[in-house]
């Protein structure tokens, strides 16, 4: 678990400095372990699939397309839609 040993110290005094207890220290500890596998899992993927350019929604020129309703693309990239009832 690199992230364990590259955070521990400093997760460790912020949790001093809270007052958080033990549980909450590991609670941080794993959050922080799974977002950077998550990270890294992503950072494969886009490897692995060889794009030429990798691009994102911030990248997109909306210009180029007048006619799109560039908050509702927004908004659907986003993904809040999936947990909504």
């Amino acid at each position: 678990m690199p992230t364990f040993l590259r955070e521990y110290d400093k997760v460790a005094r912020q949790c001093a400095v809270e007052q958080a207890d033990y549980p909450g220290y590991l609670l941080r500890m794993a959050e922080l372990e799974l977002l950077e596998r998550e990270r890294r899992a992503i950072e494969r993927r886009i490897r692995q699939a060889r794009f030429p350019v990798v691009k994102t929604m911030d990248s997109f020129d909306f210009l180029a397309i007048p006619s799109l309703n560039k908050t509702m693309v927004l908004e659907l990239a986003r993904c809040e839609f999936l947990t909504r009832p």
